[in-house]
């Protein structure tokens, strides 16, 4: 799974995810493509999930680029646990994600099986997403 190696801070605050992302909303490697259309969070288990479902549907052609990084720890505290004493420690890692935000690149496969696999990916993803192509 998707996680960074260091970070400079062990916990996160919350935050929002809001606006549009400028850098982000154009295709940079491959013909084809995931669009978020809303923002949120995606777990970097989600992230690998999707990889997984789409690499399996090329049959191991063409390629895949993931153009969102899970650099957010989430924490929790254990179950059964009183509220209070501080801030729980790091459970998982997500990504944040802005709307028009490109998610995943393809390249090397026909049209119609980019759109089969993004289908598929669209049912894993927590957010609303948009097949599209080069123009």
């Amino acid at each position: 799974m998707l996680q960074p190696k260091r970070t400079k801070y062990r916990k996160f605050q919350k935050g929002r995810v809001k606006g549009i992302l400028s850098n982000t909303v154009h295709l940079e490697f491959g013909q084809f493509g995931l669009k978020a259309l809303e923002a949120g969070r995606i777990p970097a288990k989600t992230l690998e999930a999707v990889r997984r479902i789409m690499t399996r549907k090329f049959k191991r052609m063409g390629q895949i680029w993931i153009r969102v990084f899970p650099d957010i720890s989430i924490t929790s505290k254990p179950a059964e646990v009183r509220m209070g004493k501080g801030k729980g420690s790091p459970s998982f890692w997500v990504c944040r994600v802005k709307k028009g935000q490109i998610l995943f690149e393809m390249d090397g496969i026909s049209p119609q099986l980019a759109k089969q696999a993004s289908h598929l990916a669209y049912y894993k993803l927590p957010l609303k997403t948009r097949f599209i192509t080069r123009d």
